[in-house]
This record gives structure tokens, sequence and C-alpha cells, in this order.
């Protein structure tokens, strides 16, 4: 009976052919909404490219639907899946994202906790120069001892970004 299914696979059903068309389409329009740097770094095929810049110019509904419907065919030749994964994390909703999001909330938390926590990052990622992450800290928690914005807690964590690579261990 194995054999048999193999020889015969059942034919993909009209309404999944239709959602795997919506959902090509679906990525096509996040292509669209891409800067031109985003859209270099994915390596599309030159005809879904210029596809792509086409649908950027057009204003009509009517015109962008059928465009984004001709982005969705060319995409049936394109690995979705990669794409997929490579918008989600440029949106900051892949699980490597999120999870080096928590690394750099835990090294701010740390940071703000004790003074020692500073060359612990030192020794963490050698090279870089602390001073300003120093500075930021203590204007940190004189803002959080004070009751007032907390615009160098964000700009803490902002500078972790910059010392930290995205590619983090997340054990830290």
């Amino acid at each position: 009976m194995d054999e048999q299914q193999q020889d015969n696979p059942q034919p993909v059903s009209k309404t999944r052919r239709k959602q795997e068309m919506q959902a090509r389409q679906e990525v096509g329009e996040a292509l669209v909404r891409l800067s031109e740097t985003r859209l270099a770094e994915l390596e599309l095929p030159e005809r879904l490219r210029e596809a792509v810049l086409q649908a950027r110019g057009i204003g009509k509904f009517g015109a962008l639907r059928r465009q984004l419907q001709y982005i969705g065919r060319l995409m049936r030749d394109v690995d979705v899946v990669a794409i997929e994964a490579r918008l989600q994390a440029w949106n900051g909703q892949s699980r490597e994202a999120s999870a080096y999001l928590h690394v750099l909330e835990r090294w701010r938390e740390r940071l703000m906790a004790s003074d020692a926590a500073v060359d612990e990052l030192a020794q963490a990622y050698p090279g870089r120069d602390l001073q300003r992450v120093r500075t930021l800290v203590r204007n940190a928690r004189r803002e959080q001892a004070l009751n007032r914005a907390r615009a160098s807690f964000r700009e803490l964590f902002q500078e972790l970004k910059t010392i930290i690579p995205e590619r983090a261990d997340p054990s830290a």
C-alpha cells in the first residue's frame, strides 16, 4: 500500500494551492516594503527583484494587486521559507533575535546592579572601550534614584548593541 501511495501522490487541493499563493503574495508585499539595501541582501532572482521594484511605483490598487499576484507566481521558484526567516529576523520576531535582546537586557540589569559587571563585560568582550558604558551606567543610576526620565537607561541598551555581537552566547 505504501508503494502505491508513493507512485500516485494525492493531488494538492485547490484550497491548499490558493493558501500557498496567498502566503507567497504576503511575502511579496513585505518585499515591496523593504529598503533597497535589505532587498539587495536577499539576493533575489533578477526577474523577481525587478517585479518588486516595479510594484513600488504602482499607485492604483487593482494594478498593485495584479503585480503582487505576479510576484507570488515568480516566488514559486524561490525558497520562500528562507526569505520569511530573514524578514522575521529583521523585524525582531525570530527566536534568535529575541534571544539576542534578552542577552542585552540581562547585561543591562547586571550593569545597573553591580559595578563589577563592567569588568565582566570587558572580559567577555575584550578590545572594547567601556568608558561610555561606565558613564551611562552612572547616569542611569542617578536618573533612577531621582525618578527622572530614563534616557541613559535606554542609551545603555543601544550602547550594548554596539558592543555585543548579534551572535552572542545566550548564556551570558
